[in-house]
């Protein structure tokens, strides 16, 4: 996408235009600051002038454990992309480029050998962690033990393909890798064998699950006392309950400004336990610069004209989608679980999200313009390829038909107004339904946790899912293999518990198939889709697209189609 600084207050007079209007201009506008310097961009060279500042950042609630290798959240996924790095990272750039996979640590893309099974990496000198201590070989091998010991969430689908990986699964504490990832000290290498070619496995070392921390990193979940990092920022102090402070890395040198540039702010103050209301109000009226939660509803026509100028949309390759536990009642009934795909009024739910300029009706788990997927819909009135309608009636006559009308359901969400908006109206839809439907909202820092483990009995959880790289798998294989179900986990990102032989055979097969034919292999993804919602463990309920509000202070913005606002190169000064 070309840059252009098409700028300005819009005259638009309704929201849906004027956030149409921002969404023409947002994921190319170089900023929207007060500062005249930074509504021109067209370098991406270090602009020394706009270094410093403290960049202050809201939220409604943290999202958990701040351990890169363990916490699941885009939250934290987007700070760790200026703290934290791997052999490889995703370009820190605009657009589609950001999709792009370049060295980070490694001085250079892998030598892949032994028919795509064996991929070396030389590790880049000079590189200090933030407590002073070299990085080194040992650090990369001890880390990719730690994504076993820790149970870090992909290591059963994104790194069981290294060689020992099995093992590991088996018995994390005693995890070596012996034969799986081999360093040569002397050489400055490290050698990754896999069992298989895996196409993705390049992708899969940009995450933060693969990002390098001392080999003295405690082999648990680090929770609340930050690892010491890498990239140009690290936390100097973190609770979940208030707040989050990231300072600069004293010991960071810029090695690579594509995978890692040096940052703007001299620090990044990150507040939690404010409502969604208040967080609006405190960036229009310069007190914060930048929201993480979704806007709510009522303060939209306000965002949309007169602080058009500062709002960003994008839109995202992602669903919002609640899970149907399949080892519970009522949902261990496949027609109660079809029921609820039928009941559910994806447009009443796009109107709770904040309205069509900002989400559109989903019927499938691979979003619409990412690899796979088809556009089909089997739970709309009338059928077709799209959505068009509920269909009440035939999803009462399903939940008759299983006889689980009058069972009591549980419904989690997170406790923002709009998760909390789209809760209630599930619940009521299931009261409708004959169920006795109640609704546990939980604080943002601790429901996505607390949904995935089984020892909470979750029958009915509303969720999200962004992608971590642009692969099919990313979606079907990560949230729905038998792989990623781990009862008793707060790691177990299957959260409706859905394991079947036979989707598993043809998740497989696609993944096979990709080693040697991506085309053919999205194709078979795409059946994949359909087979699972079939089955129905989970509602597709929209795909979103992200408004970034931000203060008249802000300058650069920047958005990653991979990780969204690079947060490390705002200009707030």
């Amino acid at each position: 996408m070309s840059r252009t600084t098409r700028r300005g207050a819009l005259a638009a007079a309704t929201v849906a235009l004027a956030l149409t209007a921002a969404a023409c201009s947002s994921s190319s506008d170089p900023g929207s600051s007060s500062d005249p310097s930074a509504s021109v961009s067209g370098s991406s060279a270090f602009q020394a002038q706009h270094r410093g500042g403290t960049l202050k950042l809201v939220a409604h609630a943290a999202a958990g454990s701040f351990d890169p290798q363990v916490n699941y959240t885009l939250q934290y996924w987007q700070l760790f992309q200026s703290m934290y790095d791997g052999l490889l990272a995703f370009k820190k750039v605009n657009g589609q480029e950001s999709f792009t996979v370049v060295p980070d640590l490694a001085t250079a893309m892998p030598k892949v050998t032994n028919g795509g099974k064996t991929y070396t990496f030389t590790l880049r000198k000079g590189v200090t962690f933030s407590n002073g201590k070299p990085l080194t070989t040992a650090d990369v091998v001890a880390s990719f033990q730690r994504i076993f010991k820790v149970s870090s969430p992909t290591a059963g689908t994104f790194y069981n393909g290294i060689v020992g990986a099995d093992a590991c699964l088996k018995t994390p504490a005693s995890c070596t890798l012996s034969k799986g990832v081999v360093a040569d000290a002397a050489a400055g290498t490290v050698t990754i064998n896999l069992t298989a070619a895996d196409p993705e496995f390049e992708y899969k070392l940009a995450v933060p699950h693969a990002v390098v921390v001392p080999k003295d990193s405690p082999a648990k979940d680090a929770g609340t006392k930050p690892l010491p990092s890498t990239g140009p920022y690290m936390a100097a102090s973190y609770d979940p309950n208030r707040a989050l402070k990231l300072v600069r890395n004293p010991h960071f040198k810029e090695w690579s400004r594509e995978a890692e540039p040096q940052g703007y702010p001299d620090a990044i103050d990150y507040t939690f336990g404010q409502t969604v209301e208040s967080e609006v109000t405190a960036v229009e009226n310069g007190q914060a610069d930048w929201m993480y939660d979704p806007p709510p509803a009522d303060r939209l026509s306000e965002i949309g004209t007169k602080y058009a100028a500062q709002a960003h949309v994008n839109p995202l390759t992602a669903f919002w989608y609640a899970t149907l536990n399949v080892n519970m009642a009522p949902f261990d009934n496949k027609l109660a679980r079809q029921a609820i795909n039928w009941a559910v009024d994806r447009s009443a739910v796009v109107r709770l999200y904040g309205g069509t300029n900002l989400a559109s009706p989903a019927c499938t788990i691979l979003p619409p313009g990412f690899p796979g997927h088809v556009d089909s819909c089997d739970y709309t009135k009338g059928g077709g390829t799209t959505w068009k309608a509920a269909d009440l009636a035939k999803a009462k006559a399903l939940v008759k038909q299983s006889g689980t009308a009058g069972q009591e359901v549980g419904i989690v969400t997170q406790d923002d107004d709009v998760n909390k908006s789209i809760g209630q109206y599930l619940q009521s839809l299931l009261t409708q339904l004959g169920y006795k439907a109640t609704l546990k909202p939980l604080s943002g820092n601790i429901q996505f946790t607390y949904i995935q483990n089984t020892k909470n009995k979750v029958q009915l959880a509303l969720t999200s899912w962004y992608q971590d790289y642009p692969a099919a798998s990313d979606f079907l294989n990560v949230l729905l293999s038998c792989a990623s179900y781990h009862p008793g986990s707060d790691s177990s990102i299957n959260i409706s518990g859905f394991c079947d032989k036979g989707v598993d055979a043809q998740m497989q097969a696609a993944l096979k198939t990709s080693q040697t034919d991506k085309a053919a292999a999205d194709k078979q993804w795409g059946a994949v889709d359909q087979a699972v919602m079939a089955q129905s463990p989970v509602v597709p309920l929209i795909n979103p697209k992200l408004i970034d509000f931000t203060s008249t202070r802000v300058g650069n913005y920047r958005f990653s189609k991979q990780f969204y606002m690079l947060v490390g190169q705002l200009w707030v000064k």
